[in-house]
């Protein structure tokens, strides 16, 4: 009766482990794939709006929040293949203000045919830099905003 039992708990456990595989999220594994982990380098190592990369920009805000001694939760990178050489790189950060709590979802499509990056997403936007480059008009004055805009 107990090898019954055994084998009927490692079973369930082949199962779901199974079932979670075949069920996982559509994200790439970056390492898995050249052309993933090159879409995702184009993200990183892109200029942000007043710092040399994103990825830059991203360590300094974790730098600042650390220093305020307010929380930052940054989510992994997440690389999704879209179709053919385009992809969607994503990464989630969520950060303590004075009195509560901000979310953004960073989203920026990839075209490795052309090397392109572009925002996706609103807060991905404000940290793209300004300029002929961005297709952008520049703001007057030519400031270079605040990553990311202080609430």
């Amino acid at each position: 009766m107990s090898k019954v039992i055994h084998y009927t708990v490692l079973a369930l456990l082949l199962a779901g482990g199974l079932a979670y595989w075949w069920m996982k999220p559509p994200g790439l594994n970056p390492m898995l794939d050249s052309q993933a982990a090159e879409a995702l380098a184009l993200v990183q190592t892109h200029r942000a709006a007043g710092y040399p990369t994103i990825l830059q920009a991203f360590n300094e805000r974790a730098r600042i929040q650390e220093a305020r001694k307010l929380g930052l939760r940054l989510g992994e990178w997440k690389v999704i293949k879209q179709d053919g050489q385009r992809y969607e790189v994503r990464i989630y950060m969520r950060e303590q203000g004075t009195t509560q709590w901000f979310e953004r979802d960073f989203i920026w499509h990839v075209d490795l045919a052309t090397k392109r990056v572009n925002a996706a997403s609103l807060p991905a936007d404000g940290l793209m830099p300004e300029g002929p480059e961005s297709g952008r008009p520049r703001a007057p004055g030519g400031e270079v905003p605040s990553f990311p805009p202080t609430m």
